[in-house]
């Protein structure tokens, strides 16, 4: 009867392990919305999804980016601005084009299973102070986390 046991816990085990879903979001300069929608679904779902992201062009995290996830308790301000080319060849679930100009800069991905867009404003391009900026942000954050809700954590 011991060894019975020992076999159930082993096959438990084996059933309860689950391949993640691997999943590149992409923007232009991996700056803000790629960056927080990284972010995002590495805390609501990171252990179903390994999230990544990229740009057309590398640049640096925005400050308000990272403030506008620190604010929900999310860390961003270890991630770093990447270009693509550091993943086209490997294979994801899921490639998220977050902004227009990545979209059409990045018709096809070859390693993409299924691709997604997603035309989220550039919280990058807003004007006035400094907390009229971060409203933005924050407007941004918001809307990727209810995409990532509706089109991702919720299909699986």
């Amino acid at each position: 009867m011991p060894g019975s046991k020992v076999r159930a816990v082993v096959a438990a085990s084996s059933a309860d392990v689950e391949q993640k879903s691997r999943v590149l979001f992409l923007c232009t300069h991996n700056s803000a919305r790629s960056q927080m929608a990284e972010g995002l679904l590495r805390y609501l779902a990171g252990d179903r999804f390994e999230a990544y992201s990229a740009g057309t062009e590398a640049t640096s995290v925005r400050s308000l980016a990272i403030r506008a996830m620190e604010e929900i308790g999310i860390d961003i301000s270890f991630q770093e601005s990447k270009t693509l080319d550091r993943y086209l060849t490997e294979p994801f679930d899921y490639v998220i084009t977050v902004c227009d100009e990545a979209n059409e800069a990045c018709p096809f991905f070859p390693g993409a299973s299924t691709r997604l867009h997603w035309s989220v404003r550039d919280p990058s391009q807003a004007e006035g102070s400094q907390q009229e900026r971060l409203e933005v942000f924050r407007r941004v954050r918001d809307e990727l986390r209810n995409l990532i809700d509706q089109e991702l954590t919720t299909q699986r």
